[in-house]
Parts: structure tokens; C-alpha cells; sequence
């Protein structure tokens, strides 16, 4: 019989789907393992980061080519390298800000850092022979407390340091340490494992060291040191007006480094402060208030120490005046409570309560002008308004900043002291005149201003009982003190 091309194709067809079904049906072993692009990790090494330089007058290339004859290297920036220089071959830039049209670069730092160490070297630094590691033995040969191994760089010592972060308070100390290091003082080389590095959330944020010590502080990190330093390379100083911009860079680098950390203010080792919050020219830091619970106490934080410090010298500033100008005033509700406690404003409290008698405001011209309607600023830049939600006068810190002082106008009738304004507050209830009958003074913010007498039946009618000996956020039902 003859088979036409037809039936050949058809059969042809049939017995390839046959083979197929055979072959996928047909038991196998395990499939061998599948190969992967990712570009592998923990390479034995140290890879030298070079990071903190200035764009206009520094020593990246003496300082690369130094490195790269025995380590990769490369040159961290925050964009390109600009102005562009003549880096030494094998030597990369590495961009660390994100750009629209290309992935994170951090996502992924694995693709461009292949060694399992990385050295953070300062500009002009010089490696003596084997130094790196050195380093990376003494980290590895340590506790496992150290994290970090450091060294010095140039003729000046190291001054080891310990670092004490106050969360809540958004503080960090600084304190001589006699044993092992959370920090140092002086110009250094960082050597850390490439892991720890960047599972850090900042991890070449600038100032480098200052970033580093204070993340690792947040973990509980030591620092090993190597006392062998790198030679420093001898180089002209700075005009002055290139001092002057970097001195501009650092101190501009350093805040937004401290607003990313949550810091407010550093306290140095003679005790001298650094502060980062508000001031006079700025707006709080914090905005409105809503429930009588503000967005920091949901976040297991008080008021920054930069508002508390404007609050201070508001009030001290407000009581002078008050004084000066013959006002009968008192310490109210929740700034009593911190007189009491504590002889300051509450940790987590955001203004200040003052009672007036009524009949007294006109003594003050800044009240009296406020009570005409005029928002009026006094010599020294606080600014006196009559408030907008009732009939009560507000003292703003300055027009840019409104942390404030509230003064409440009192008026007694039948012997009890009441006002025109309630604002739902539960201290917010009449009382008995003889309270002021007489006012005692009472260290409060720094000053002595006047307070009721029997300053805790006062406050147990206005709080409740215990209200001195057990306290509590503004309003419980949105955040109960003791939920961080």
C-alpha cells in the first residue's frame, strides 16, 4: 500500500507527541542544582571605601592609588564624582543617591562590594603594609561585642568614648571611656564586615564616623583598637575660604544627619551641647495636637529637648513680666503637676498653664493689646495674642515658633474661681479662691513663679486622688503611659 505525504506528516506528528510523553513521564532523579547569576558573597578581603572628602580641594586620587595596589577601592559619592578626577584603574565610583531611571544602589551593595570587610579610610590617609589586616584580624580574633575594628590616622591619639543614646529624650552623650570603645575622637579608619555595614539603616550617611557610632550604639556595638596608625599625607592647608565651606558642609551634613537619627541635642565630654530642633527662626518641632496626645508620645518619645528649652525660657520670660506689671498669676492644671514632681515642665507636656485673675489683665500692655484683638510682639521677640478658641491669651516662643504659654483669666464669684472658656479638659473644673489665698512661690523651669497654696489638695481636685505619685499621659484612651 502506498502512504501518500499526508499520511507520513500525520504519522510523523504522532510519534514525536509520543517520544514527548514519554520522556516528561518517564521518573527522573533530583534535578541538578540550578545555576545562579547573583554574583557570590564573602569574598576573603577588604574592600577600601573612601567617602569623606572635600569635592574641591582633597587627595582622593593619592589616596586611591595608595590602597588599590593591595585592596579593591572604591570612591563613595553622594551623586557623580564632580569635579570629575583621574582615578587610578580597577578604582569604581559608587553613587549612593537613589536616581528615578536606576535601582536603589543600596539595595543591593553585594554587586558592587565583594569582600566580606570594608575599610572606611579618611582622605589622604596612607596603608602601612599588612595594617588592613590587622585590623580585620582583631575584629574576627575579638569578643563578639566588638563589631567595629579602629585605628588612628596622622600623630593625634584616639580619645575612646562611651555613648549613652536617651531615646525618648532624643539625646546622645558622649562620656570618656576607660574600657572598651563605643566611639573615639580623632581621625580614624573603620574596618567593619561588609553585613553589618549595610544592615545598618544609614550606613554611609554623613559625618561617616559620627553616623556609624551612633547606629552601632543603637545595637550595642563595641569598637576594638589597633594602636598602629596610617601615615597621613602631607598636604597645604586650606584657604579660608575653602576652610570655610568645609566647616559650612560639615556643620549643614551633621543636622540632617541628626534629623534622620532623631536627634535633638548632643551632649560632648567637657558637656558642652550641640542642639539640632527648633529655635527662635524655626517652627516647632512637632504640629497640632489632636486628642491631647502629640504624634511624638505615639512614637515612644517626649518633648524634644529643644521645645522644653524654649518652653523654659517662655515661661520664665511671661512670669517676669507678669511680675513686673503687678499680674496675680499661678501655676495651672498639668504645669503645677511638674512643679511638684519634678520642679519643671512634664517630660512629654508641649505648653505651659498659667492662671490670671481677670480683673487684672489691663495691668500688662502686651495683654492689653492682645484683648483689643492685636497679635503684638514684645522687645525680646515673643509674640502675645488673644487665643482663637476662647477667652484666654497665648505667649508664643516667637512668631516662627508658637510653643507657647496659655494664661487663663480667673474671675471669683461666691468665693469660687470659674472663667468663660471650657475647653473639655478634665482639669478643667472650678475651685475654691482660698487656694490663692495666699499664692506661695514654687521653683518651676529654671525660675520661681507663684503657685496655690496646698499645691496637692489643688491638684487632687483637679486630677484625682494620686494624681502626684502616678503619672499618666494627657489622655489615656489614645496612649497609657508604661505602652512603649
Amino acid at each position: 500500500m502506498r502512504v501518500t505525504p499526508c499520511q507520513a506528516t500525520l504519522a510523523a506528528a504522532i510519534g514525536l507527541n509520543l517520544l514527548l510523553l514519554l520522556y516528561w513521564g518517564w521518573p527522573r532523579g533530583p534535578p541538578p542544582p540550578a545555576s545562579s547569576c547573583r554574583i557570590p558573597r564573602g569574598i576573603p578581603g577588604v574592600t577600601v571605601l573612601l567617602r569623606e572628602f572635600e569635592p574641591l580641594d582633597n587627595d582622593v586620587v593619592g589616596t586611591a592609588r595608595a590602597f588599590s595596589l593591595r585592596h579593591p577601592v572604591a570612591v563613595v559619592t553622594d551623586t557623580v564624582l564632580y569635579p570629575p578626577l583621574p582615578l587610578p584603574p580597577g578604582v569604581t565610583v559608587f553613587p549612593v543617591h537613589p536616581v528615578p531611571e536606576r535601582p536603589p544602589p543600596l539595595a543591593h551593595p553585594e554587586l558592587r562590594i565583594r569582600t566580606r570587610h570594608v575599610a572606611l579610610v579618611p582622605d589622604g590617609a596612607r596603608p602601612p603594609p599588612g595594617l588592613l589586616e590587622r585590623m580585620r584580624d582583631a575584629l574576627e580574633e575579638g569578643s563578639g561585642d566588638a563589631r567595629m575594628a579602629v585605628a588612628p590616622v596622622g600623630t593625634g591619639p584616639l580619645r575612646c568614648l562611651e555613648v549613652s543614646l536617651e531615646t525618648r529624650e532624643w539625646t546622645v552623650r558622649y562620656r570618656d571611656a576607660p574600657g572598651m570603645c563605643q566611639a573615639v575622637e580623632g581621625a580614624a579608619v573603620l574596618l567593619l564586615r561588609t553585613r553589618d555595614l549595610f544592615a545598618l539603616p544609614f550606613p554611609l550617611a554623613r559625618p561617616l564616623a559620627t553616623a556609624l557610632f551612633i547606629q552601632a550604639a543603637f545595637r550595642g556595638w563595641k569598637l576594638r583598637v589597633v594602636p598602629t596608625a596610617f601615615p597621613l599625607s602631607r598636604r597645604l592647608p586650606l584657604s579660608p575660604h575653602n576652610q570655610w565651606k568645609a566647616e559650612s558642609g560639615l556643620e549643614n551634613r551633621r543636622r540632617r544627619l541628626m534629623r534622620d537619627l532623631g536627634i535633638k541635642r548632643e551632649v560632648l565630654p567637657d558637656g558642652r551641647e550641640r542642639w539640632y530642633g527648633c529655635g527662635k527662626d524655626t517652627a516647632r518641632c512637632f504640629g497640632t495636637i489632636h486628642a491631647g496626645t502629640p504624634q511624638y508620645l505615639l512614637s515612644g518619645r517626649w518633648t524634644p529637648p529643644c521645645c522644653l528649652r524654649a518652653l523654659r525660657e517662655t515661661t520664665r520670660h511671661v512670669v517676669s513680666v507678669l511680675e513686673a506689671s503687678g499680674i496675680r498669676y499661678w501655676l495651672e492644671g498639668g504645669s503645677l503637676l511638674g512643679a511638684v514632681r519634678l520642679r519643671d515642665i512634664i517630660p512629654w507636656d508641649y505648653d505651659v498653664d498659667l492662671g490670671i485673675y481677670k480683673e487684672d489683665a489691663g495691668k500688662c500692655r502686651w495683654l492689653a493689646a492682645a484683648a483689643a484683638g492685636e497679635a503684638v510682639e514684645d522687645a525680646e521677640g515673643f509674640l502675645w495674642e488673644k487665643a482663637a478658641e476662647g477667652e484666654f491669651y497665648r505667649v508664643h516662643y516667637s512668631r516662627s515658633n508658637r510653643l507657647h504659654v496659655d494664661l487663663w483669666p480667673f474671675y471669683s464669684r461666691g468665693g469660687v474661681m470659674t472663667k468663660d472658656t471650657w475647653l473639655g479638659h478634665r482639669q478643667d473644673v472650678e475651685f475654691p479662691e482660698r487656694f490663692l489665698r495666699p499664692r506661695v512661690p514654687m521653683e518651676f523651669a529654671g525660675t520661681t513663679a507663684m503657685a496655690p497654696n496646698s499645691a496637692r489638695e489643688f491638684l487632687e481636685l483637679k486630677f484625682g486622688a494620686g494624681a502626684i505619685e502616678n503619672p499618666e499621659y494627657p489622655n489615656p484612651g489614645v496612649k497609657r503611659m508604661g505602652q512603649e
